[in-house]
């Protein structure tokens, strides 16, 4: 296997990422990244996205928008409310209970586990 070329775009991208909790957008990224580096074309930031969650350092998050994007690896669940369509962390003491759980019922080897909660956040609730 060839090593991965050294790239500063990508490296800003996932810098970017790793600063956030909101999980932006491809859109998102691509505009705050080419503060940076101004020449940078949102295909180039849309293949980094795509190497990135290939190489496990990045999440995918399919909505029923636009995809987001986590750089923070530690298990944790996901709440998308139906309102806003905030996307926000749930992060709860232990989650192997669900691959266990799930274990019980299937014939093959449950390695991990995505969760994604529907709602409506505690923002829109006070509105």
């Amino acid at each position: 296997m060839t090593s991965l070329k050294y790239s500063r775009q990508r490296e800003c991208i996932k810098s970017f990422l790793l600063s956030r909790y909101d999980h932006p957008t491809a859109d998102t990224i691509y505009i705050n990244v080419k503060k940076e580096f101004p020449n940078i074309s949102l295909g180039t930031v849309y293949r980094n996205l795509s190497l990135l969650t290939e190489l496990g350092e990045i999440i995918k998050i399919s909505t029923d928008g636009a995809d987001r994007f986590d750089a923070h690896l530690e298990p944790h669940s996901h709440f998308i409310c139906r309102k806003c369509r905030n996307l926000l962390d749930i992060h709860m003491e232990n989650e192997d209970f669900i691959n266990a759980e799930a274990q019980k019922n299937f014939l093959g080897q449950i390695e991990g586990h995505t969760v994604q909660y529907y709602g409506i956040c505690s923002d829109c609730l006070r509105k």
